[in-house]
């Protein structure tokens, strides 16, 4: 059974197709620049990478362009053997827990939940949309939001007026939630433990840190917004919230400008002054540059503390996890973060750590915790979710 998994942004579209259930990739790509001059594609499909220029004037174009590729390569002969979409959303608020079937119930809610999301579920939307004028097969919706919908009351909720939360949807949410459950799987599969206790951390340039209890999500250090708990790429991560009107005084900026401050000028880059990439930032430290060294130990103890955290309040864990782009290849931030934590009796296995972007444990033998490196497989999980749907039809 093929099917397609989708992530649909402002301005790019990157996509996969499987074999279901096998879960063989048949090709890959992205689209980039939609709507800009000099928009582009790339697509990997046999082993050969093949890089084009297009116009692309939105998602339909490249929509389009993906079908033709589709049969031009003969991936598909014709379009009745794609059985399924799925789509990456971002914001499922507090209404869905899983993975649904697109419908126009649904369609309206990603619509109505734009204001929790902006920058993300109408583009999401683009992407739905833009498929379902060229395909009649059916579209499954996965949240990024969904894995975290099992936090209880006292996790989710922040001390704020109640009425926040019961008038204007107020409360932790949390991201990478695709991810997380990623993990989780993979783990469960690991430790032969159906309900296992796990720190599960994807660490990139957008990071998250979740608790995970009994194989359900019980916490995670992104908030109402992707721009809470770690030290990002460019996200501030946790601040204190009067720092926000201070700032509007004292810098005269309006709110939506320390927003964007916050948002797009900080973390890596703002310490930094270089970069929001942290190659680029062990880069610098290598060569001595001062406020990169700053940014690392910032970072790093940022993530010792939710991890040590998240510890105490499951009362212990059986492994813990390192994903995304930092998590999988960078070598040293994984052994500083795990020489930070061996008040808990955490080894580091160092040979074993010397790897990049796949499966292994890191821990030494004698480690009270196994710690592992695992590649993360968002697309995956959006095509087993969808071929679930499909089965069951």
């Amino acid at each position: 059974m093929k099917i397609l998994s989708v992530n649909a942004g402002s301005s790019s579209l990157k996509f996969q197709m499987y074999e279901m259930p096998e879960e063989k990739v048949l090709i890959s790509g992205v689209f980039e620049r939609i709507g800009m001059d000099d928009s582009l594609y790339t697509i990997k499909v046999n082993g050969t990478k093949i890089k084009k220029e297009a116009i692309l004037k939105d998602h339909n174009d490249a929509v389009k362009i993906l079908i033709n590729e589709l049969l031009d390569n003969k991936v598909v002969n014709n379009l009745d053997e794609i059985k399924g979409v799925g789509h990456r959303v971002v914001h499922g608020g507090d209404k869905y827990a899983k993975s649904v079937i697109i419908d126009e119930d649904v369609i309206k809610t990603i619509s109505d939940l734009a204001s929790l999301a902006p920058l993300h579920n109408p583009a999401n939307l683009m992407g739905i949309e833009a498929f379902n004028k060229e395909l009649k097969v059916t579209s499954v919706a996965v949240f990024d939001t969904a894995f975290h919908q099992t936090m209880p009351m006292e996790s989710f909720l922040y001390a704020h007026p109640y009425s926040w939360y019961t008038d204007y949807g107020v409360r932790r949410y949390g991201f990478h939630g695709i991810s997380h459950d990623y993990l989780t799987q993979t783990l469960k599969k690991e430790l032969h433990k159906e309900k296992p206790n796990l720190i599960t951390c994807h660490l990139g340039n957008g990071g998250s840190i979740s608790a995970i209890k009994e194989g359900l999500c019980y916490d995670t250090s992104m908030g109402f917004s992707p721009n809470a708990g770690l030290i990002m790429g460019t996200r501030s991560g946790d601040i204190d919230a009067n720092i926000l009107p201070y700032i509007v005084s004292k810098a005269n900026l309006t709110l939506d400008e320390v927003v964007n401050e916050l948002t797009k000028k900080s973390g890596y880059l703002g310490i930094t002054g270089v970069s929001s990439d942290s190659r680029d930032v062990e880069d610098g430290i290598k060569q001595g540059n001062e406020r990169c060294i700053l940014a690392q130990k910032m970072f790093v103890k940022r993530c010792i503390e939710y991890i040590a955290k998240y510890y105490v309040v499951l009362g212990g864990v059986d492994a813990i996890c390192f994903a995304g782009g930092i998590g999988e290849n960078s070598i040293t931030t994984r052994q500083q973060i795990i020489d930070g934590l061996k008040v808990l009796g955490i080894k580091l296995d160092n040979e074993a750590n010397n790897i990049r972007g796949e499966f292994k444990l890191i821990s030494s033998k004698d480690s009270t915790i196994p710690c592992y490196v695992i590649p993360t497989d968002e697309e995956v999980m959006i095509a087993r979710d969808t071929y679930n749907f499909l089965s069951y039809q």
